[in-house]
């Protein structure tokens, strides 16, 4: 019993499990399906398809608190598999990450036949979390590839990601339909003015990018179309006015159109830019296989033009540096300053030497001079008999025989002597200075 029951154990833990990979398998195959998305463009159809931000809401956890609206700022990635970037002819824009991007472009009749698996990575900037859906492009061949008539207009009041909405983009082709009245109308591609080289608009006015709209039909342009081909428009656009045209009221209401800039193509008139090799001047004829030289080619010695390119800078170098060694050793103004500077501090020295010994002898501006005026011998200032040691500053002011006393009245009737030294300018005495103030 025991060994029977511990069998049937065993029996229910084995059939646990094999359910449990079922599950789980079912489970991947069912995510598989729903991670994996496929469409089924048109060459030379603008294809547009929307990763709503809701769509992938569902593949990170809810919101933290209950009752409050799950709004995650979601980004997103696109790639085509194995490649680092999309194909070429497949565009991308979200504008914030609380909008839907959108994948747009138009497939070329290259890539018909080509399934292109596009791998859309979102992430959830809140969590950091990611998820990865898988997008198979199968571009199908359109019957009437390439449309014979095609106009692209520009459209100044539009963003890119405002002109691929699908409701915006219907009245865009219902408009041009009511104008144009053909009985096939497609868009073909839609590209923004930046990249056709515009500039970013300043965020005032709720100014936009501008975008670029190519529309394909059947039937030839009509004469609404045909009016900026008039002489008189091209003239107003080459003045930078805008154009008379008869249907803008047409696309007034919803969408302002740059007429100056609309342009119109006629596949019917293309001619073919194939033309022919014709072999002539400038074409080398064919001339087999290439023959690499033989080794019997002389081998040249480079050692005289080593030498050379390395010898002549070299010496164009050391003659800079001397040269510059002698503007800054040789050629310095502060080396005269320097002299300068020590001969003022000699003469400092010499005279602080000369101020500790009194016995030297006085100089020639201390000895005795004649008086003026006189002519009499007027002893020094500092007679050898006079005590340095003692003699102030600021002396008082004494009647000396080089010194002249002359009378100011003070009161009438009485005056008072007043002395002053003399002076002399350029060894001439100012005695006219004397004699006006006696005269006073």
């Amino acid at each position: 019993m025991p060994r029977c029951g511990a069998g049937s154990w065993s029996h229910s833990r084995r059939s646990g499990a094999a359910l449990t990979t079922l599950l789980l398998t079912v489970y991947t195959i069912l995510a598989k399906v729903h991670s994996d998305h496929t469409v089924y463009p048109s060459a030379g159809v603008l294809f547009v398809h929307v990763l709503e931000r809701e769509y992938f809401k569902g593949e990170f956890p809810p919101y933290p608190k209950p009752g409050e609206m799950n709004n995650d700022p979601i980004t997103f990635n696109t790639n085509l598999m194995g490649y680092p970037d999309r194909p070429g002819w497949l565009r991308y824009i979200q504008r914030t990450p609380y909008s839907d991007g959108v994948l747009y472009g138009s497939p070329t009749i290259d890539n018909v036949g080509r399934p292109s698996v596009i791998e859309i990575t979102a992430y959830n900037r809140r969590t950091f979390e990611t998820a990865r859906h898988n997008l198979i492009i199968n571009i199908m061949a359109a019957e009437d590839f390439p449309l014979p008539y095609q106009a692209e207009f520009f459209i100044k009041n539009m963003n890119v990601e405002e002109m691929l909405a699908s409701e915006v983009l219907g009245d865009f082709l219902g408009a041009v339909k009511n104008v144009w009245q053909p009985e096939k109308l497609n868009a073909i591609n839609i590209t923004s003015a930046l990249d056709r080289g515009g500039r970013v608009p300043l965020p005032i006015n709720d100014m936009k990018e501008g975008v670029y709209v190519m529309v394909g039909a059947d039937a030839t342009f009509s004469s609404c179309l045909r009016e900026v081909e008039n002489p008189q428009n091209q003239l107003r656009c080459s003045q930078e006015m805008e154009p008379v045209i008869t249907c803008d009221k047409k696309f007034r209401t919803q969408f302002q159109i740059d007429w100056c800039k609309i342009s119109l193509v006629d596949k019917t008139q293309h001619v073919s830019t194939y033309q022919e090799v014709v072999r002539g001047e400038g074409i080398l004829p064919d001339g087999g296989e290439y023959k690499p030289p033989s080794e019997s080619l002389k081998s040249r010695d480079y050692y005289s033009d080593f030498l050379i390119t390395l010898a002549v800078p070299s010496a164009i170098a050391l003659v800079l540096f001397l040269i510059l060694a002698y503007i800054m050793c040789c050629r310095r103004e502060g080396v005269i300053q320097l002299v300068h500077h020590s001969a003022i501090q000699k003469s400092t020295k010499e005279l602080r030497e000369m101020s500790k010994n009194r016995e030297i002898a006085w100089p020639l501006s201390t000895l005795p001079v004649f008086h003026p005026v006189t002519g009499e011998i007027v002893p020094p200032v500092h007679p050898d008999s006079y005590d340095n040691t003692s003699m102030p500053l600021m002396q008082t002011q004494q009647n000396l025989p080089h010194q002249t006393q002359i009378p100011q009245q003070q009161t009438e009737g009485e005056f008072r002597m007043t002395t002053f030294q003399r002076l002399e300018v350029n060894g001439i005495p100012e005695e006219r200075k004397l004699t006006e103030a006696i005269n006073l």
